[in-house]
């Protein structure tokens, strides 16, 4: 019998600044090299999908941002035996408040324009950074975007004994 499937539950937020155009993006450095992300992290024990976006967004950039709405969810296999499903949320801003990353493992983070963003490919976390953003760029261009009620976390406590 071949061992159960458990991705790594992940979140992360695209956090637009709608009036100058640019993104809120997260340095840290990863064994050694360079990296780019939107500010993202894991699902905790007892948080819903929403609260743990909202917690990374405030742990990598000391931001207190409420999630609008949700961008997509995407799964990603990094090897055999590492996999993630990522649940992309996404805040519109005015302005670009300054960040102030309170996690330690974070480097800095940076207000980039698309085309910053695109130029390094290399550098970023994972193809994910990209894909979302452009998701996130066609929905907003086409008025579309997931709200945040198909999230449902009634039954966060923990339940009843059952066969789930």
């Amino acid at each position: 019998m071949s061992q159960r499937y458990k991705p790594n539950v992940t979140v992360a937020c695209i956090v637009h600044a709608t009036s100058q155009d640019k993104y809120l993006m997260v340095e840290e450095w990863i064994e050694g090299e360079q990296r780019f992300n939107q500010p993202a992290g894991h699902l905790e024990a007892n948080e819903s999908l929403i609260q743990a976006c909202e917690r990374e967004v405030f742990e990598e950039t000391g931001l207190s941002l409420k999630a609008q709405g949700l961008v997509g969810i995407y799964q990603l296999s990094a090897s055999e035996d590492l996999a993630f499903v990522r649940f992309t949320f996404f805040v519109q801003l005015d302005d670009m408040p300054s960040p102030a990353p309170q996690d330690k493992a974070i480097h800095s983070a940076h207000w980039l324009s698309l085309a910053q963003i695109e130029a390094m490919p290399s550098l970023l976390r994972s193809p994910l950074v990209l894909d979302c953003l452009k998701d996130y760029l066609n929905q907003a261009q086409n008025g579309q975007t997931y709200p945040l009620s198909l999230l449902n976390s009634d039954r966060l406590t923990i339940a009843q004994a059952s066969k789930a």
